[in-house]
């Protein structure tokens, strides 16, 4: 059993490192904030494989239900919308 957990807790650090990376290299806000839920959710499937189950749930039910809900409205009520080209009128 002990190479299966090895097994996961490997792929999910390698989830959480990666994710963290498209945190700060991303440049579309919104990418970012998705890849910040992913980060968060892995950490908190770290915390179930250490047996802190309670922790976990705070982990989700805080910082993904609140904190990223918060970056999401954020993220789209400041957004500019880009300007539609207008066609060029002739005369």
């Amino acid at each position: 059993m002990a190479l299966y957990e090895t097994i996961a807790f490997g792929l999910f650090a390698f989830v959480t490192i990666a994710s963290s990376l498209g945190v700060v290299l991303l440049r579309d806000m919104w990418h970012s904030a998705l890849m910040l839920g992913v980060a968060l959710l892995s950490v908190a499937i770290h915390y179930v494989m250490l047996h802190a189950e309670f922790v976990a749930t705070m982990q989700i039910l805080v910082y993904v239900g609140g904190v990223l809900i918060l970056i999401t409205f954020a993220v789209m009520l400041t957004r500019k919308d880009e300007p539609a080209e207008s066609p060029e009128v002739t005369t």
